[in-house]
């Protein structure tokens, strides 16, 4: 019975050598222009080009994406190994919660009840939530974007790569009978070659289909990366809100120091003339209810000298020393200057004097 099994083995052996240096003389042939070469039909061809072309720019995709939420390359090696070696990755603090911290600390050595250490508390407690924003903001995307990306790189492509590889085989098995049975001369072997190219010919044929059914499957991968894209966009867009949010609150908490203010009111102009700024009303800021009463107000303060009292409707920080900076809610007196542009008043608040852009300001009756 050992006998036999190994006879057999030897045979298999030996019709496996053949089938490969068949398909090896065929293969060069074709490439010499001594063969002829059966081509697949356009439809197959095209879908073979789109999976290759998703491939590519998946992987171009997943690499950016990598680089965008871990830009230190020697970070996202040694994620990689850790994936790799199916260990948890150390927790670190990322850059904005380092900064976070070390203005927290620099705050607590000047002081908190001083206004400089204060500030620095305030701005690192802010850092440190966005780096919480981020670690979220990285949590999800490697969630819902980046392994579906690389499920489809290491897991369906690899099927159609395999598959395809095999449809080569086959080609090349099709067309080495085809060969054979041009260059047969004698009735039996002509029958051998016939009956050899209808087998090699249903065995390309499945195996087109087994491949086109595969390939037909990127049109799924395609919806399901979009809805993976949806959910990045969905992630970056909470990011950002959050981002912004803190930094509003922020700007208010840092309005309360009037220092901050009486520097840049009184900073020197040795650099050179004033800059030129044009006010722009914050994006999530409420326009004024009875907005026609005030253009027709500022207008009279304009054409008419005087002063007149207005409260501040958004917080201003000025961007030179002939501004005046504003914090929401507050009085102060504005007057008309000779010449100058319609968009501004000067104002004033105690001893400082300054440009004040009229979009940010209510006049009182």
């Amino acid at each position: 019975m050992n006998i036999c099994i190994m006879d057999f083995n030897v045979k298999r052996l030996a019709a496996d050598a053949g089938t490969l240096f068949s398909r090896a003389v065929q293969f060069t042939e074709e490439k010499f222009g001594q063969a002829e070469k059966t081509e697949l039909d356009a439809h197959l061809d095209n879908l073979l080009t789109r999976a290759e072309t998703t491939k590519h720019w998946t992987e171009k995709i997943l690499k950016q994406t990598e680089v965008l939420l871990q830009p230190n390359p020697n970070v996202r090696i040694e994620e990689f190994l850790y994936e790799k070696l199916d260990k948890k990755v150390p927790t670190r603090m990322n850059n904005h919660e380092l900064l976070g911290q070390s203005m927290i600390d620099s705050g607590n050595e000047f002081g908190p009840g001083t206004a400089y250490g204060n500030a620095l508390i305030k701005c690192g407690e802010t850092e440190k939530q966005i780096g919480g924003a981020e670690r979220e903001l990285i949590q999800s995307s490697a969630i819902n974007f980046l392994t579906p990306f690389r499920n489809f790189l290491e897991g369906d492509f690899k099927t159609i790569l395999k598959e395809r590889k095999l449809l080569q085989n086959k080609r090349l098995d099709l067309d080495a009978a085809k060969t054979k049975l041009k260059k047969a001369k004698m009735a039996d072997a002509r029958a051998l070659a016939e009956q050899d190219l209808k087998m090699t010919q249903s065995e390309f044929d499945r195996q087109a289909e087994i491949t086109r059914l595969l390939l037909e499957g990127i049109n799924s991968t395609h919806a399901h990366h979009l809805r993976c894209l949806n959910d990045f966009v969905e992630a970056q867009m909470t990011y950002y809100a959050q981002c912004y949010q803190y930094m509003v609150d922020l700007q208010k908490q840092l309005g309360n120091f009037p220092s901050a203010f009486s520097s840049n009111n009184n900073q020197s102009t040795a650099s050179g003339a004033a800059s030129i700024s044009v006010p722009i009303l914050p994006l999530s800021g409420p326009l004024p209810a009875n907005t026609a009463n005030a253009s027709s107000g500022f207008t009279e303060l304009q054409n008419f000298s005087g002063s007149r009292k207005a409260r501040v409707l958004y917080d201003y920080d000025a961007a030179g020393s002939n501004e005046l900076s504003l914090l929401a809610d507050e009085v102060i007196m504005v007057s008309s200057v000779p010449g100058m542009d319609s968009d501004w008043l000067m104002g004033e608040r105690g001893n400082q004097k300054g440009k004040v852009p009229i979009t940010y300001l209510e006049l009182l009756n």
